[in-house]
């Protein structure tokens, strides 16, 4: 599956969608298909801050449990209620219902810094 073009990456496989100041959060499809059957999401609280490049959460499977790291730096302002009962929206809309927490970016130019579809899709392709 290709990368949605209009997100922004890391190469931890989390996604950052930019709506206005806020960005939105999520994990990347091939960090799903790693994990296989999601079972718990612990994204954190609202009002909790976040920082560039450090965890944020916890995304447990039936594999493993693993890190969640945030791409920018920030205030959670939501968390994803919904996972909380349907872990296992991540499996099934990586990019869309599954979406963790969206934060009030602190300094909106980190998102340059960034991968594009297109490199993450080429950088997970060397992996």
């Amino acid at each position: 599956m290709a990368s949605p073009s209009e997100l922004k990456y890391t190469k931890d496989h989390e996604w950052l969608k930019v709506d206005g100041g806020t960005g939105i959060v999520g994990i990347t499809d091939y960090a799903q298909h790693s994990l296989g059957d999601v079972v718990y999401v612990d994204a954190g609280a609202a009002g909790k801050q976040v920082e560039a490049a450090k965890p944020f959460g916890v995304v447990e499977s039936v594999k493993a449990a693993s890190d969640l790291f945030s791409p920018v730096t920030g205030e959670i302002v939501e968390v994803n209620a919904a996972l909380a009962d349907k872990p296992e929206l991540v499996n099934s809309d990586p990019y869309g219902a599954a979406w963790m927490l969206k934060v009030k970016l602190a300094n909106p130019g980190e998102v340059a810094s960034l991968l594009s579809a297109a490199d993450y899709d080429a950088y997970i392709a060397t992996l």
